[in-house]
């Protein structure tokens, strides 16, 4: 507006929009630092949470979030019941085998030792 000679434009702009816009910016990063916790100046974190994704996947295909993820907990805990409805007669191992996934998903195992051995055997067809 100034280099236009709009002076009266250039003096809006100046003292009643720029101001306004700083102010209510001012206002939105105080509420997030309030809502977060966080003391950052950034307003965008580098890293991305596999809620956040589902968030916006399910935003842009209109499909709740629910039915688009299922989260790793009930993946663990629903895991024996697959293994037991895809073998026949694999009981015991199949809990040795899941239980051994869930306790190292759950952090609790020596990080200098394997998940598991396990030995498959039998023929060919019999689970």
């Amino acid at each position: 507006a100034q280099t236009e000679g709009n002076l009266e434009k250039a003096a809006e702009l100046q003292y009643g929009t720029i101001p306004q816009l700083e102010k209510e910016l001012q206002e939105f990063e105080e509420a997030f630092q309030d809502e977060t916790g966080e003391d950052s100046e950034r307003m965008i974190r580098e890293v991305v949470s596999d809620e956040e994704i589902g968030d916006i996947v399910s935003q842009w295909t209109g499909i709740p979030v629910s039915k688009l993820v299922e989260t790793e907990r009930e993946k663990l805990l629903s895991l024996s019941d697959i293994l037991h409805k895809r073998v026949v007669g694999q009981d015991k191992a199949f809990d040795l085998v899941s239980d051994a996934v869930v306790r190292a998903r759950a952090g609790i195992k020596d990080p200098n030792r394997p998940i598991g051995s396990f030995l498959f055997l039998g023929p060919s067809g019999v689970g």
